[in-house]
């Protein structure tokens, strides 16, 4: 069974209601209006100078390695933890004026104990910028 259709309905469903569109192409029109002045000022900044570039390189970070047994090696000497907050502030003021890092690197089985006691006395040493490793 077939049921007839008529012409009048495909015909209005196959328009389109352009009103909604010219609505918002006028509402651009008047935000461009509006803003296309205030684009043609001029603005005063003052932006900032580039720093000048540093000739020279940062210097290497200081190693230190706490090995499995709790020993402390400060660039590939060995240190006694009663030595190490005097060598740590040697290296500190030889680098002076440089951005001095400290490089730990702990063993995986050395005590928590020992590199918390490395750690605080590297800081009390005036170490500032360390990382761990």
């Amino acid at each position: 069974m077939a049921f007839a259709q008529s012409r009048t309905h495909d015909r209005t469903l196959a328009e389109i209601n352009i009103t909604p569109l010219i609505d918002v192409m006028l509402v651009l029109l008047v935000i461009f209006m509006i803003a296309a002045p205030v684009l043609t000022k001029d603005i005063p900044l003052t932006l900032p100078q580039v720093a000048p570039i540093l000739d020279r390189l940062p210097p290497p970070p200081i190693e230190l390695r706490i090995d499995a047994v709790g020993e402390v090696t400060v660039s590939g000497a060995p240190v006694a933890m009663s030595e190490l907050a005097s060598v740590l502030r040697t290296e500190r003021e030889r680098l002076a004026g440089q951005k001095v890092i400290l490089s730990v690197e702990a063993s995986y089985d050395v005590d928590y104990e020992v590199v918390a006691k490395v750690l605080a006395t590297a800081q009390n040493a005036g170490m500032s910028n360390i990382r761990m490793r």
